[in-house]
């Protein structure tokens, strides 16, 4: 900040110390611009008029005030350092306005995407989201966890057709209808069948078919895992990437035997034994995750190997295994993914907790909680 007003005496000394011969005056509207740069329009406007105040001190100390040529030089200086100030004075008004419009949508989109808690009933949870657009907290992918009636917890995971802000509405959708109806369907089959039912009749509304006239549709998992470990959890996968087990360091893929279309598709009914069990114990680790992570490219164009990385990772805590992964995916693409990528590592723990533990959302692109996330983009 002291630069420009340094520049001022400096200028001011050397074009009196040479005299007349060498005209250094000009050079003073260095300083305004580099302070409209640097600071705001009060200091920008000091720096101007102390310009000013220079440019004339220097006249007077040559003798030459009323000359045409010093005259000339003062008026366009203190023409253009009052256009440098209009011009911070115009750009401090447009950036306080965007400070507020980023400020409101940064609201909106943590209030749309809740933070997951960190734990809930005997699950450890960890999680990542990364939008694929600028300025943008979430997209496309989407994620919520809820309490069931009875001693279980249910999760979602889904990935929108398309990505950015675009597809917020269609995520704010199967969201607003999961934290619905979590708590008011008995079984998994029926919470399944509301989300469909939301999304078939409100898709049109939401969908942003003017910029994107195509099919809109959301893929998504459901999952119910009971709070005692004997007994099996259970899934209903519509058309998502299915799901990674962790037991004993190896990675098992959990597809589906009877999978779904995904939401949007066709209104169907499902049955009540229309689901996939599968045994979570304790010290286990669900992974779950849209395609914008295995559909991550690198330069060579070689999508992202999840099973393979997954098992050569250790894994001794959600957030050690999501770390990795993290770290591991950016390496892999070179940069940031051009979609967007959600995932969630789920543990299993012998202790249970009913109480919610909630995580706070920072002010990123790239949400990640547990340990801090390793340096780059």
């Amino acid at each position: 900040m002291a630069i420009p007003f340094v520049l001022i005496a400096t200028i001011t000394v050397l074009d009196v110390y040479t005299g007349r011969d060498v005209q250094l005056g000009p050079l003073l509207v260095i300083a305004p611009a580099l302070t409209a740069s640097l600071a705001g329009t009060r200091l920008t406007a000091l720096a101007g008029a102390l310009a000013v105040a220079a440019q004339v001190f220097i006249a007077v100390s040559l003798g030459g005030l009323t000359t045409p040529n010093r005259m000339a030089q003062i008026i366009a200086l203190t023409v253009l350092s009052a256009l440098v100030v209009l011009m911070r004075f115009v750009r401090e008004r447009r950036d306080r306005a965007l400070s507020r419009a980023r400020s409101v949508a940064e609201t909106a989109q943590r209030v749309l995407l809740r933070p997951p808690p960190r734990r809930i009933g005997p699950l450890r949870v960890a999680w990542l989201y990364m939008s694929a657009q600028d300025e943008a907290e979430i997209g496309g992918d989407l994620f919520a966890f809820a309490r069931g009636e009875h001693a279980a917890t249910r999760v979602v995971i889904g990935d929108v057709r398309g990505n950015g802000l675009a597809a917020i509405g269609e995520a704010s959708l199967v969201l607003g209808a999961f934290r619905e109806g979590a708590h008011r369907y008995a079984t998994l089959p029926g919470l399944v069948t509301a989300l469909e039912d939301s999304v078939s009749r409100n898709l049109e509304d939401v969908a942003d078919t003017e910029r994107d006239p195509g099919e809109h549709f959301i893929t998504c998992l459901v999952l119910e895992i009971p709070d005692n470990a004997p007994k099996t959890a259970e899934m209903i996968n519509c058309g998502h990437p299915p799901p990674l087990l962790v037991h004993d360091q190896q990675v098992a893929v959990l597809h589906a035997r009877q999978p779904l279309p995904p939401l949007g598709v066709c209104e169907r009914p499902i049955e009540d034994d229309h689901t996939d069990p599968f045994a979570f114990a304790c010290g286990d680790m669900l992974v779950l995750y849209t395609d914008g992570v295995i559909e991550a490219r690198s330069p060579s164009g070689a999508f992202y190997p999840l099973v393979e990385r997954i098992a050569s990772f250790p894994a001794n805590s959600p957030d050690t295994l999501l770390h990795h992964i993290h770290r591991d995916l950016l390496t892999h693409v070179g940069g940031h993914p051009a979609d967007d990528a959600a995932l969630l590592v789920i543990e299993r723990t012998p202790s249970h907790r009913p109480h919610l533990t909630s995580h706070p959302i920072g002010h990123h692109r790239r949400q990640f909680n547990g340990q801090p996330p390793p340096p780059g983009r």
